[in-house]
This record gives C-alpha cells, structure tokens and sequence, in this order.
C-alpha cells in the first residue's frame, strides 16, 4: 500500500534554545538585552514573516516580564496608546512586533503616532548563509530529518535568502522525504527543489 504524504502542522517552539541567532537577529538581541537603556518603556520589534520575531518576543516576555502585543499594526489603535501608556506609569516594558515600522504601518491615531515615533525600532533581516544553513539544521532536526553537510551545502546557494522560502524547501523535503520513504540525500534535495519550482530539472 503506498503512503500519501500530507501536510502536518508542527508546533510553534517556545524554548529559547529553538531560536536561532545570526548576524540577522544580533542588533534585536542586543537591544531586547539591554532594555534598561531604553528611552521609553516600549519597542518595536520588525521583521519578515517566519524570522522567529514572536518566538523572540515570548522568549523576552518570559525573562523580563514584559507585556507583547504581536501584529501591532492590525490592532486597535486605542488599544496601543493605552499600553502604551501603561507601560511608561507601571515601569513594565511592552514589546511590539509589527510586520514594517511608520510611516510604512500606517497609524491614524495622532496621539500613537506622536509615542511610537518617540519608541525604539529594531529590525531581523533577512538572513545570512550563516543563518539560513542553521536554520535548515535546525528546522531538519525538528522534523527528525538527518541531512549530512553535503545536502546543506547543495541547497545553500540554491535557495532564496529568506525564512518563508527555508520552510517551503523545509515542507518539500519533509513531504518527499515521507512519500519516499528515504533519508534526505542530495538527490531528494534536487528532486524536492525542482517540486517547488526553485530549480528546473526537466
């Protein structure tokens, strides 16, 4: 009997050792570390999508006992101007995550748009060779998925520098992977590129 390989939803990590650091995520790390220099009892906290920016954000709840409101821009603006301000009255730090900073993210409000052009942004980027080969360790070892170097070393300057684009290769191998019931060897890889139209092996 053959097996269909179907998409499975793997659960978000919350374990700080689930968060991958690189040259990407160095300046947020930095600036969540040393938030008694902040400026004001806020920050926003931008990044593309999969960058592991609410994993960081919880990670920053849990060890200082700030508060976070993720995808900040799709809030209510009174909601915002009101932790805002009790942040600055209670001393307890508010951790924003918003997919881009003003004027990008469009704030109406007059009094949110005053405070947040006064709060810190930092930014995750894209990310590095460096990040994105341990991102694919990572996320391949989550899956319970062994690849050697050389399969790292095959997708690496095949792929798009760019989480969303790590997870949809991360998916593709993981479903062939199972239809074939084979280990991920470079071959797979290649097979598995070519199934998401990152290569043409026709």
């Amino acid at each position: 009997m053959s097996q269909i390989a179907l998409p499975f939803a793997w659960p978000e990590a919350e374990d700080e050792r689930d968060f991958c650091r690189g040259e990407a995520n160095a300046a947020a790390l930095r600036h969540l570390e040393h938030r008694a220099l902040w400026p004001v009892m806020a920050t926003l906290l931008t990044g593309p999508r999969k960058s592991g920016r609410s994993l960081l954000g919880r990670i920053f709840v849990a060890k200082a006992g700030a508060r976070l409101i993720d995808n900040a821009d799709r809030r209510d603006e009174e909601e915002l101007f009101h932790a805002w301000n009790r942040a600055q009255a209670e001393r307890q730090p508010l951790l924003l995550i918003a997919d881009a900073p003003p004027p990008v993210w469009q704030i109406g409000l007059p009094d949110l748009r005053s405070r947040m052009a006064a709060t810190p942004h930092i930014a995750i980027a894209e990310p590095d060779d460096a990040l994105a080969a341990a991102l694919l360790e990572r996320l391949l070892g989550q899956r319970g998925l062994a690849a050697g170097p050389d399969v790292i070393a095959y997708l690496l300057p095949r792929i798009e520098r760019s989480y969303v684009a790590i997870l949809h290769v991360i998916d593709a191998l993981d479903s062939l992977s199972l239809a074939k019931r084979s280990r991920i060897t470079v071959p797979l890889a290649r097979e598995a590129l070519a199934a998401v139209g990152v290569i043409d092996d026709s």
